[in-house]
């Protein structure tokens, strides 16, 4: 991959919700993207047990499934999430950093497809599991022009 760096991405900083929250790049390789929010307890949403609310997971996988287009296409290609559907397994164990990974599974010209999941130290036992589509507003995805 030589059009989108991640890590010279990344090495930026994050900006905006994602920065605020504390969000980094966790890990990654060709085919998928690992993002991690740290515990704070400003993100708690539940003060008698200290479990993180759902607004930064949901914020966590929106922005790791956008990130693992943009592995895919190579490009840096600013686009909007269509739908982002996050189906919650169990709470996050208070005090652990809240890991999402993801994937794009498929890249139209205009809709890309990604899937992906939370977890707090062992992907076997997921916080969650992530489906996210993006759409691209104008133009196509890079590599899928006609």
């Amino acid at each position: 991959m030589s059009g989108f760096d991640l890590d010279r991405f990344m090495a930026r900083g994050t900006w905006g919700h994602g920065g605020r929250l504390g969000i980094r790049l966790h890990a990654h390789e060709a085919t998928w993207v690992e993002m991690a929010l740290p515990y704070s307890e400003d993100l708690i949403g539940d003060p008698a047990s200290g479990v993180l609310a759902s607004g930064p997971i949901i914020a966590l996988m929106d922005m790791t499934t956008s990130l693992a287009v943009w592995r895919r296409v190579d490009a840096f290609v600013p686009h909007a999430t269509l739908d982002l559907r996050i189906d919650y397994l169990r709470p996050a164990t208070p005090g652990r950093t809240v890991i999402g990974r993801a994937e794009c599974l498929r890249v139209t010209r205009s809709i890309a497809f990604t899937r992906g999941l939370a977890h707090d130290g062992d992907p076997a036992d997921p916080i969650a599991n992530v489906a996210a589509t993006f759409m691209l507003p104008q133009g196509a995805y890079p590599g899928t022009e006609r």
